[in-house]
């Protein structure tokens, strides 16, 4: 079908949307310029677009598994891709967050919005995956859009704590996350803006790590901003998140966020012990206005115990680690608002466009706007308004600030190896049903202070369970230099084979 060529009213709106008028001649002249434009336009649209790779054709798209078979609501669909005959993930079973394309699998970013919609191509960790032997067996539930920490806006239900029913396992990667508490799910992959591989992670009481930006390529996976958008593991132990990261770090042509990306043989750190290596714990990382103080208590004692351990421990001081929720909130609104804009795709750089999946939202969201999550709306209305009434003069200031947030973190882990401090200040949300949207928002974003600050400054950062507290698991953040996941790992096994976690404090 040809492309509808736009009327002269059409232009006269188009122009007032833009903030400009068209004189009588101008108007006049582009309304006979339309038709050549649009013979240019309807051949660009009749073209046949690039085949999209699919290297394994074992796929079944499954479906959404009945309420008996996923008490944690962990899942919004049951598949069965198989890749590779071997591999270092032969025989491994996958979950795939459901933000993140599975070719000829449905996928909805946990939104009514996107339902119908299903990729032609492979996100990238995905086809690395397949390669290296995994089998992907579902794709897990997740906040609507990926746009909160609590757990509980997916269209398709709460994700339920697997420690108590009654909890949230958190977002938005929850179904990641509980997912792991199912024998037949071996490892799974979350997504990262501002916490949301980490924060599950803690509230569940499973290994999640959030690695440096770029060096999991994004390309094929739904986003909030390209700045700060991470992909990364989720597993029972830190060697299972090594082993994951393993196959799936490393440069990728279509990714235009990497430059130049350092890949290690992680598996390798497991075995190393703590006695050369030095941990700062971050004195703003604890008392916070929504702390609770058992948290802050056991985060504490596992700190001490990697100090019984052999490492090197002290306390620090990085007082612009309060004050980066401006950076953050500077990024996301604007940042959000424009990607929404841009049809979840977005412009401006060199690499993969999936133009399935942008004629995909663009058209349900102009269906179904309505049915956006409160917290996508309230970005998407403030950053508009920011960039309308401001110019982008608040998000081209947050990106200038970043480097001194990062420079500030950095001048500590010059000295140390690790910063330490609670993955969240407290712990599980007890569910809710039926809150306003202002509680949505506000208990959906209170536990990302210590979490979302790494992802404006791309700091790897991993969250190991370091305690029980009132039968709900408490994390252990530690967050290393750029590009040294190899330190975190470390650590972090050190700690897992030395502390029963499980333990009630």
């Amino acid at each position: 079908m040809a492309l509808r060529i736009p009327t002269a009213d059409d232009l006269r709106q188009l122009a007032a949307a833009n903030d400009f008028s068209l004189s009588p001649d101008e108007a006049a002249d582009f309304a006979e310029l339309m038709p050549a434009m649009f013979e240019a336009l309807n051949g660009l649209d009749m073209a046949p677009a690039p085949a999209a790779p699919r290297k394994y054709t074992d796929r079944d798209p499954g479906a959404r598994p009945a309420t008996h078979d996923d008490r944690f609501n962990a899942f919004i669909r049951r598949c069965r891709v198989v890749g590779a005959p071997s591999g270092k993930l032969a025989g491994k079973r996958i979950g795939i967050k459901d933000n993140i394309g599975v070719a000829g699998v449905p996928m909805t970013c946990g939104s009514s919005v996107m339902e119908g919609y299903v990729p032609e191509r492979d996100a990238t960790l995905v086809a690395r995956i397949l390669d290296a032997g995994g089998v992907i067996v579902a794709k897990t539930n997740l906040d609507n859009f990926a746009f909160s920490g609590g757990g509980d806006t997916s269209s398709f239900g709460p994700t339920r704590n697997p420690h108590h029913l009654d909890h949230l396992a958190g977002g938005s990667s929850g179904g990641s996350a509980a997912a792991l508490y199912y024998d037949d799910i071996d490892l799974t992959i979350g997504g990262d803006q501002g916490g949301s591989i980490r924060i599950p992670a803690s509230w569940c009481g499973v290994v999640g790590l959030k690695p440096t930006h770029s060096l999991v390529p994004y390309t094929g996976c739904s986003g909030i901003d390209p700045t700060f958008d991470h992909a990364g593991p989720m597993g029972r132990t830190v060697a299972d998140v090594a082993l994951m990261l393993e196959v799936i770090a490393g440069a990728d042509p279509d990714d235009p966020r990497q430059r130049e990306v350092v890949v290690n043989p992680y598996t390798q750190a497991l075995g190393h012990g703590v006695a050369d290596k030095r941990i700062a714990v971050v004195r703003e990382g604890f008392g916070l206005p929504v702390s609770e103080p058992d948290v802050d208590v056991a985060v504490n004692h596992a700190v001490e115990a990697l100090r019984e351990m052999g490492a090197t421990v002290d306390e620090v001081s990085i007082p612009a680690h309060r004050e980066a929720d401006r950076i953050v909130w500077g990024l996301i609104a604007e940042g959000a608002a424009a990607l929404v804009h841009g049809n979840g795709v977005g412009y401006h750089f060199k690499g993969y466009y999936d133009a399935g999946f942008a004629s995909a939202f663009g058209r349900f969201r102009k269906a179904q706007g309505d049915d956006l999550p409160p917290t996508l709306k309230l970005v998407t209305i403030i950053g508009s308004y920011l960039n309308r009434r401001y110019h982008g003069r608040l998000y081209a200031k947050a990106q200038q600030l970043r480097p001194a947030l990062r420079a500030a973190y950095d001048a500590v882990l010059d000295r140390y190896d690790a910063l330490a401090m609670p993955t969240t200040p407290m712990k599980a949300h007890r569910y809710r049903p039926n809150l306003r949207p202002g509680e949505i928002i506000t208990h959906g974003f209170a536990m990302t202070v210590n979490t979302a600050p790494f992802d404006m400054t791309g700091h790897p950062s991993i969250s190991v369970p370091c305690a029980m507290s009132g039968g709900l698991p408490v994390g252990l953040m530690l967050t290393g230099r750029q590009f040294d996941e190899m330190a975190l790992i470390a650590i972090a096994a050190a700690f897992e084979r030395n502390v029963d976690w499980r333990r009630e404090r």
